[in-house]
């Protein structure tokens, strides 16, 4: 065993108990960070304008701080852009995360230097985390791979912007990044095929033990090392043992990526965005990710279904219960106030607090009043796809909307890497998993309102050609799982098998 496998474990241990002490104080933690927030930025023009001085509890919190997005946050985050200083927070953040917005066009979320340890101690601790429960420190010697955005940067007006992924890069410490692949100046490729194709020239022959990335970009690294030796990527990289992933649902992706890699390796799921690093695994193959309650952020749920509503109820984490999906708004050292993430969560547990990822706020299908979300789809396609052993290399579902004489319906575009045998089969199936699972969606289907749902195939590659074409590809981009309007799925059409 090498040093830094030696070494790591001693970190480990301690981190970890730090870890399971947060995980059972989470509700103290959550008072006492939003009392903290309020008072260190109570001088802040944003401050002032909502009377922090005067807030002394969560309810007076809400009535003082309405919920608002990116574009409902914009007049003030622009102001910060322009270099004005006390804004949101105190001074100027250190750093811009630079995001693909859709209505906005590019988005500018600040990053603090109170706030920029949440992202970096946060990764840290979800792999210190899952080496103390596993024992698995032997990664810690090998070549690890982050397939990542460009850690170059810009500046503007005195603060550095980039993607998340690099900011983070830039705070590896230099005995951790000796290990890293790829080069930096592969790194900084913008192109992400050629950037993928270097990196899996450099990993070929190295001894490559973990792999992290967004599940798809992942899929498509594995399949240039293939493309590239004729073999399995176990094959190539022996000693690869662990694989983190984040920024999607992995399980549509699991079958594919693990019949890639032949053989069973270890997963650790996160929950980073760039508003903040929000929760990861908490135990080793269990469903459940860790809030992370004791890091700059306070977290607020709404119930989804109320999230659109004048005056949503407003819940704190001492208020949420299991199995109701919430609307997920955060509260930060970056300076962010009653910001609503997109994403939506549920607890599995609320003592220690456990979330999975449910979907996106606006990633829905309603188009006839049925509600789908992101989970149902997943994991109907799980379900149905793990009975007749088809690959499904990506899909998105949208609505079909047809004349009057004919009933609407949904339409499931699927890139496939193996067509079923049946398909009109696989997806009668396909369609009952969501009568189980959508209550609403079953009445429409039996109420002869919508047709049961059809499957449009697609090439293998169909969704990493369309990313391309709207100049998407890499980094934390990806295909929204649900559409209410057939953007996106017409586009898609041109791929079609």
């Amino acid at each position: 065993m090498g040093i830094k496998s030696l070494l790591t474990p001693f970190l480990a241990k301690v981190l970890s108990s730090q870890i399971e002490y947060n995980a059972q104080n989470a509700v103290k933690h959550q008072q006492q960070w939003l009392l903290k927030l309020l008072s260190q930025a109570r001088n802040t023009q944003f401050g002032q304008e909502h009377g922090f001085s005067a807030v002394a509890n969560y309810a007076q919190f809400t009535q003082q701080v309405p919920i608002r997005d990116y574009e409902q946050m914009r007049p003030y985050i622009d102001k910060v852009v322009n270099g004005q200083p006390d804004v949101l927070w105190q001074g100027k953040p250190v750093y811009f995360a630079k995001t693909s917005g859709t209505t906005s066009g590019a988005k500018f979320i600040p990053i603090t230097k109170q706030s920029i340890g949440n992202h970096f101690n946060s990764a840290r601790d979800a792999m210190m985390l899952y080496t103390h429960q596993t024992g698995n420190s032997r990664y810690a010697d090998g070549r690890l791979i982050y397939l990542s955005g460009s850690p170059e940067l810009e500046m503007k007006n005195g603060i550095y912007m980039g993607r998340l992924s690099g900011i983070v890069n830039h705070h590896i410490p230099a005995w951790w990044r000796s290990n890293q692949l790829p080069s930096y100046a592969t790194n900084c490729i913008d192109d992400w095929e050629t950037k993928v194709e270097k990196i899996a020239l450099e990993a070929i022959g190295a001894d490559v033990r973990l792999v992290s990335g967004i599940p798809p970009w992942v899929q498509m690294f594995f399949d240039v090392v293939m493309q590239k030796t004729g073999k399995k990527v176990a094959q190539v990289f022996p000693n690869l043992s662990v694989l983190v992933h984040g920024g999607v649902n992995f399980e549509p992706y699991r079958a594919k990526l693990f019949h890639s890699l032949g053989k069973p390796v270890d997963t650790v799921e996160t929950f980073p965005a760039s508003e903040g690093f929000i929760a990861y695994q908490y135990r080793p193959n269990a469903e459940g990710l860790l809030l992370n309650t004791n890091s700059g952020l306070f977290f607020e749920f709404v119930p989804v279904n109320e999230i659109n509503n004048p005056n949503p109820r407003r819940l704190q984490l001492a208020e949420v219960e299991t199995g109701v999906n919430y609307a997920l708004l955060i509260n930060s050292n970056a300076g962010l106030w009653g910001y609503n993430i997109g994403d939506t969560v549920k607890f599995l547990s609320v003592n220690p607090p456990l979330i999975t990822v449910t979907g996106r706020v606006k990633h829905y299908i309603s188009a006839f009043g049925e509600h789908v979300i992101a989970e149902e789809v997943e994991q109907a396609m799980q379900q149905v796809s793990g009975k007749y052993g088809a690959k499904i290399a990506e899909f998105t579902v949208a609505p079909n909307f047809r004349p009057e004489s004919e009933k609407s319906y949904h339409e499931w575009l699927v890139a496939f890497d193996g067509l079923p045998n049946d398909l009109t089969r696989f997806a009668a199936d396909l369609d009952h998993a969501m009568q189980q699972k959508n209550t609403y969606y079953a009445d429409l289907i039996q109420g002869n309102i919508l047709q049961p749902l059809k499957i449009t195939p697609l090439l293998p590659d169909a969704f990493i050609q369309y990313m391309k074409s709207v100049g998407k590809l890499g980094g934390q981009n990806k295909v929204p799982r649900l559409s209410n309007n057939r953007q996106i799925a017409d586009a898609l059409l041109i791929y079609k098998v």
